[in-house]
């Protein structure tokens, strides 16, 4: 598996931000494109007031598979910036992570139609790499 079949599954990333009050991690459902992360954001997210502080951030994705013992990681650090919402990147990610737009939950479904509704792009310092470590 390449980093960009691991990326394109639906995982959760863990993004960690320096934060005025210091360092701070926050989980979040994320698409893989243009060779940068993006997620959802809104003016309910303490996230992204983080990130307009101060743009400098790491990112983790990883798994574990407790029977093969088998531990698959990608770590990123690079710039986080807010930018105006993708109405067709928010449902690709979506669709990733919740199947079909005519089943999610009404709180997802009403996410785009919130009026400080944006997304967060990562974009890492260097390409992604994904690392396997089992042992």
């Amino acid at each position: 598996m390449d980093v960009d079949e691991f990326l394109a599954r639906p995982l959760v990333a863990r993004v960690a931000t320096a934060g005025p009050d210091g360092p701070a991690v926050r989980p979040v459902w994320f698409l893989w494109e243009e060779g940068a992360f993006w997620w959802l954001t809104g003016g309910y997210a303490r996230l992204r007031r983080l990130v307009e502080a101060d743009p400098r951030a790491a990112l983790v994705v990883d798994t574990c598979d407790p029977a093969s013992g088998r531990v698959r990681s990608v770590t990123c650090r690079g710039t986080a910036r807010p930018v105006p919402l993708d109405r067709g990147r928010a449902a690709r990610k979506l669709v990733r992570h919740l199947g079909p737009e005519e089943t999610w939950p009404a709180r997802f479904a009403a996410a785009p139609e919130e009026p400080e509704a944006g997304m967060i792009r990562f974009e890492p310092d260097r390409p992604p790499r994904l690392r396997d470590l089992s042992w």
